[in-house]
């Protein structure tokens, strides 16, 4: 039986919420779309409370480190 799924790697960032929280969302928007752009770059998922977590799938180690 030959494998269908292709591994993958995932990178995950958490943070804390602070009163600045508008400075945040401003640079996290931003780095979405830089990481788009990046060649391996395979999506991400984002939850945020007072703790935010965000994972973002990578196809490789080469292309995280990029």
């Amino acid at each position: 039986m030959s494998n269908i799924f292709k591994p993958y790697y995932a990178v995950i960032f958490t943070s804390l919420k602070n009163e600045n929280d508008i400075d945040y969302i401003e640079m996290a928007l931003k780095m979405v779309q830089l990481a788009k752009k990046q060649s391996g770059f395979k999506g991400l998922e984002s939850a945020r409370n007072k703790t935010g977590i965000t994972v973002s799938y990578w196809e490789s180690l080469e292309a995280i480190a990029n």
